[in-house]
């Protein structure tokens, strides 16, 4: 019931849109329909991105329906926003009918500003957030460490071999001890990272690289994925645990897979003389971190909602939705994520990457 209407949602929305563009735009019939057809042709376009049509397309051309499909999806939400608005202000005898009948300043005011906003979400996206975390410990690290601290980087059609080495050359600058990576490093389909070698761009990372399982990670197929990161030259935890001079690195699989093992069976077997920080990507439980002592735990997986306001929705399901937060004598940091999915726009969120230094109080 619940995928149905996860379904007819976007349809219905769709058509909504569609109709008022039809009512709104002072075109002639034929043209009017050309904007009905070009909205029918991106937003079916999206369907082959998730059923993984495009794997099988040229790599440009996949990068092209990948990006035009899913930036649809993100724009058909605003222009639905939009519509309501205006149809809401008509009922209430505050917009005149005839702004939304054949107007050509309404037109070009409505195509303005969702030109307008989405360029602001691109340019926002493209600009990642440097966040400092001061972790303390009384514990005997031995001496300070610099972590730096991702999630969700998406590489794939749309994050491609270009901009990752833009990310690599940012987190290179840090010069950092030990570099952790929390889940959803792939975004769908393992294709793009293969065909652009990703990999040997990962392997320029000027640290060593621990990562997690997401969900994203499954979606593109686990053992796939396992052999890209060992190839990528990334340790990867999955429910395991590792030790980088005073640190502790516990990592949980995702809880895609119903057997992964709890926090506090990993906890069990982590250096407790250690700093221990738990990578579990989707931020569920935090009580569960705590009661098991661990001193810190990264997570991803939200985005923060990637776009208001669907940041709104984000912040009701989870504990801490973005951001650091804290329980007892344990701290968090739920990351927004470096990278994000479908669509590359930011509206009231961003996109970051965070540098911890640890030090011995």
């Amino acid at each position: 019931m619940w995928m149905i209407l996860f379904l007819l949602l976007p349809v219905a929305g769709l058509a909504y849109t569609l109709w008022h563009l039809w009512c709104l735009l002072p075109l002639a019939p034929v043209w009017r329909g050309c904007v009905v057809g070009v909205g029918i042709a991106a937003f079916l376009t999206s369907i082959l991105n998730f059923s993984r049509s495009i794997d099988g397309m040229p790599m440009g051309l996949a990068s092209a329906c990948y990006e035009v499909g899913n930036s649809t999806i993100f724009i058909l939400l605003y222009a639905v926003m939009a519509f309501l608005l205006l149809d809401a202000g008509r009922l209430l005898h505050v917009v005149p009918r005839s702004w939304l009948h054949s107007n050509g300043i309404v037109s070009v005011a409505f195509i303005a500003a969702m030109a307008g906003l989405f360029a602001y979400g691109y340019a926002n996206y493209r600009h990642k957030v440097r966040r400092t975390v001061e972790l303390t410990t009384d514990k005997d690290i031995g001496r300070d460490m610099k972590i730096v601290m991702m999630s969700d980087l998406h590489l794939g059609y749309h994050n491609r071999r270009k901009e990752l080495a833009r990310w690599v050359d940012m987190v290179n600058a840090e010069r950092a001890d030990v570099i952790l990576m929390a889940g959803d490093v792939i975004d769908m389909s393992l294709r793009p990272l293969t065909d652009e070698d990703m990999a040997a761009e990962l392997r320029r990372l000027n640290a060593p690289v621990y990562a997690c399982f997401g969900n994203h990670e499954y979606y593109s197929g686990a053992k796939q994925a396992e052999d890209f990161f060992a190839d990528a030259g990334i340790t990867l935890l999955r429910d395991s645990v590792a030790t980088v001079g005073g640190l502790c690195i516990v990592g949980r699989d995702d809880r895609s897979n119903p057997r992964r093992r709890s926090v506090a069976e990993l906890m069990g077997r982590a250096d407790r003389g250690k700093y221990t920080i738990v990578m579990d990507h989707q931020p569920y439980h935090l009580e569960r971190t705590e009661r098991a002592g661990a001193d810190f735990q990264l997570s991803g997986h939200t985005h923060h909602g990637q776009l208001w306001p669907i940041s709104w929705i984000t912040e009701s399901i989870y504990e801490c939705a973005a951001g650091p937060w804290q329980r007892g004598q344990t701290r968090y940091y739920v990351s927004s994520g470096m990278g994000i999915w479908g669509g590359k726009f930011r509206i009231g969120t961003s996109s970051e990457y965070i540098v911890a230094t640890l030090r011995q109080s």
